[in-house]
């Protein structure tokens, strides 16, 4: 028994040494801290910083540094590096690059040339901690960013230009961190920026020129590889902070670059994108914040009034430096108060880079304790600080009429309902993506996924296969978070079954696979994708997906004269956007010069960042002269219309075969807009026949043509 006890006893002695219980006692902290501080509205980055205080070798010495936590620490601190640099919206920062470049030149001169003479002549630091120091108050990590995207402004020019400034101050403090680095151990030199320049240069290269042709080469061969993907992405940013350490640069720049080479090539709604920030934010991010609450010893705080006045002071130089800058850009940019107050709300917590700079500087030796300490408490009020402020300008901004306006829209964005016919399981995980890209984010309304079994002597079997088939389709919407709704439904025919579900669940867009080839009876009594057409208003897209979506390189949409005259105009037009933003392309239109008014017009409204470009096309009776406008690696969208509707023609009957023969082994969506409800007379025809009537008065009308 006492045997049994001191087993006990010993193993939960401090620090504690079994690797199972401080992975265990981690993960605990990991799950409860953010549960009990919520209450107390303490952000949950501090929670964790303050549980390795508790927990470290300052507080009761639970946990040490050793070498598990350090490896996963800093697999952490790489891992945030990395998503900073992915989640960066490269089409917003494209579209500002001149504003943002030059608020992001404020905001890292700005704080700098406060903080060096407080940090150097104030606190009596030297000239490289000062340096350091100061570099770190330049940093600024997106905290409050959820807020003014709840608030539904977050493509307000300010909101822009604040994101787009992430990218300069980052990389430059970063640059910054290398060459105070190299000083710290005597390496500065000719010698040292002569290397320091060319390995950069070739460590650029290899991140921007190499590895982006290697991960697309890779997500097109093993795709359906999730496992694979998720191990190769994880190898590109060890690898790139290997290289950055080999080219004289901090780790944490590799990682940072690592982001924004696969920016790109990875949809921000997509799986893949998903295991990255749940794996992430689960397990690696948690460690490396509870390993700095380790380092922490509150105790120098409590020495004396020293620990306090540069905790106080680094807290105070870091909020004034990033004010001033929102000042000056308010200034130069004749921005409102409002604007002025969210850029400042969210360019001022530290969190992400700030920790990363200061702990390269600790490890070296560069920065004492009491900087470690301030800095902490730093986060912590400049996180409040930054929540706080950005909620008040997003309501202020909101008063004052700058809300987006689609966000106005509550019908197109919140009542927003899509329905996903399944019936060849071919193709289906790429129309679930598809499905996923184009849905609006403020629609709590899950994805419905219906498969209609016709009802024959088989109907048994079929609907067995067909909830198998389901089945499948949840697994795979879980990877990426996706909520969705299943049925299986048996009807006479296949369009009445999809169009009963779509009335059954107000559907306004239905995703269909691409028609495969009618046999007799289809022809003589209606396709099917016609009949659907027939009984439905709703907005309806067939899917013809052959690659996968990382080798598009654009999209090009071919939208017929009077498209914008059609009830589903704005929407087809907003989804294209949106697609376009989630895989990071370009769009170029292929209308008349009228359409392109209107779209330009539109897109004005959306306050689009996608870029965009015109080509103009008259010949629309003649779609084989579409050929001409067949770029390489594109995604094609061909706008259509259902019969009777104002922008349709002759050249868009059996659209789908026409479109198939041209563009075979390509990526194609065909897009038939919603029409207004009950506006047109099929309300009394048999709609499974109305194809054949109405090819049969076709030819009788192209017989008195003739004559």
């Amino acid at each position: 028994m006492n045997k049994t006890f001191e087993h006990i006893s010993h193993a939960f002695e401090a620090p504690l040494q079994n690797p199972v219980l401080i992975f265990s006692l981690v993960l605990f902290i990991i799950l409860l801290s953010p549960i009990v501080l919520r209450p107390i509205k303490v952000p949950g980055i501090i929670g964790l910083i303050i549980s390795g205080v508790i927990i470290g070798p300052h507080g009761l010495n639970w946990l040490e540094k050793n070498s598990a936590i350090t490896l996963f620490s800093t697999i952490g601190l790489l891992y945030i590096m990395f998503i900073a640099g992915l989640e960066l919206d490269m089409n917003e920062f494209k579209k500002t690059k001149n504003k943002s470049l030059l608020f992001g030149f404020l905001t890292f001169i700005v704080p700098i040339s406060i903080g060096y003479p407080v940090c150097h002549f104030l606190l009596g630091y030297g000239v490289l901690p000062s340096l350091l120091i100061s570099s770190m108050f330049a940093t600024h990590t997106l905290v409050s960013y959820p807020i003014v995207n709840s608030y539904g402004i977050s493509k307000m020019e300010a909101v822009a230009i604040t994101i787009g400034g992430t990218i300069l101050t980052d990389t430059a403090v970063l640059i910054i961190l290398a060459v105070i680095t190299g000083v710290s151990q005597g390496n500065i030199g000719n010698e040292f920026w002569i290397t320091l320049t060319i390995s950069f240069a070739i460590f650029l290269f290899i991140m921007f020129g190499v590895i982006p042709k290697i991960a697309k080469w890779f997500f097109e061969r093993l795709g359906s590889e999730k496992t694979s993907n998720y191990i190769f992405v994880l190898s590109v940013v060890f690898f790139a902070a290997f290289l950055a350490e080999i080219a004289g640069l901090e780790p944490i720049i590799g990682a940072f670059v690592a982001g924004l080479a696969l920016n790109k090539l990875i949809p921000h709604s997509s799986a893949l994108m998903n295991r990255i920030e749940f794996i992430g934010n689960a397990i690696f991010i948690p460690f490396f914040l509870i390993s700095v609450g380790m380092i922490v010893d509150v105790s120098v705080i409590l020495k004396g009034p020293q620990a306090l006045i540069i905790a106080g002071t680094l807290t105070v130089v870091a909020i004034v430096g990033k004010y001033v800058a929102a000042w000056l850009t308010q200034l130069v940019f004749k921005y409102s108060r409002g604007q002025r107050n969210l850029i400042f709300g969210l360019s001022s917590a530290h969190a992400a880079a700030t920790l990363a700079v200061i702990m390269v500087g600790h490890k070296n030796g560069i920065i004492d304790e009491n900087v470690l300490n301030g800095t902490i408490l730093l986060i912590l009020v400049t996180c409040i600080v930054a929540t706080v402020v950005t909620g008040n300008a997003s309501r202020k901004v909101v008063m004052d009429g700058e809300q987006d306006e689609e966000h106005t829209d509550v019908v197109k964005e919140k009542d927003e309902n899509i329905l996903i016919s399944i019936a060849n399981m071919d193709n289906m995980e790429p129309i679930l993506d598809f499905s996923t890209y184009i849905k609006s984010k403020k629609c709590s309304y899950p994805v419905n996924i219906v498969s209609v079994v016709k009802d024959n002597e088989q109907a048994e079997l079929n609907m067995s296969k067909a909830r198998k088939n389901l089945d499948n389709m949840v697994r795979y919407a879980s990877g990426s978070e996706t909520n969705v709704n299943i049925s299986a439904t048996i009807d006479l025919n296949i369009a009445s079954g999809v169009a009963r579900s779509a009335k059954e669940v107000s559907a306004n867009c239905i995703v269909l696979g691409w028609p495969s080839a009618a046999n007799f009876m289809d022809k003589f009594v209606g396709e099917k994708t016609e009949s659907i057409l027939n009984r439905t208003s709703a907005n309806v897209m067939l899917c013809h997906f052959k690659k996968p979506f990382i080798s598009n390189k654009s999209i090009v949409v071919f939208a017929p004269p009077m498209c914008e005259a059609e009830f589903g105009f704005e929407y087809w037009l907003e989804k294209v956007v949106k697609l376009a933003q989630e895989l990071s392309l370009s769009i170029t239109f292929v209308v008349d010069a009228r359409s392109a008014t209107a779209i330009e017009e539109h897109l004005a409204e959306l306050k689009n960042s996608v870029p965009v470009t015109f080509e103009h096309y008259d010949a629309w009776d003649n779609l084989q002269g579409l050929k001409a406008f067949k770029e390489e690696d594109a995604m094609f969208i061909f706008v259509s219309a259902r019969n009777g509707e104002v922008s349709y023609r002759d050249s868009l009957d059996g659209v789908a075969k026409k479109l198939d023969r041209i563009y075979a082994n390509e990526n194609l969506v065909l897009v038939f807009p919603s029409r207004v409800e009950n506006a047109h007379i099929d309300e009394y025809e048999d709609v499974e026949a109305a194809p054949i009537f109405r090819k049969i008065s076709k030819e009788i009308g192209n017989m008195f043509n003739k004559g």
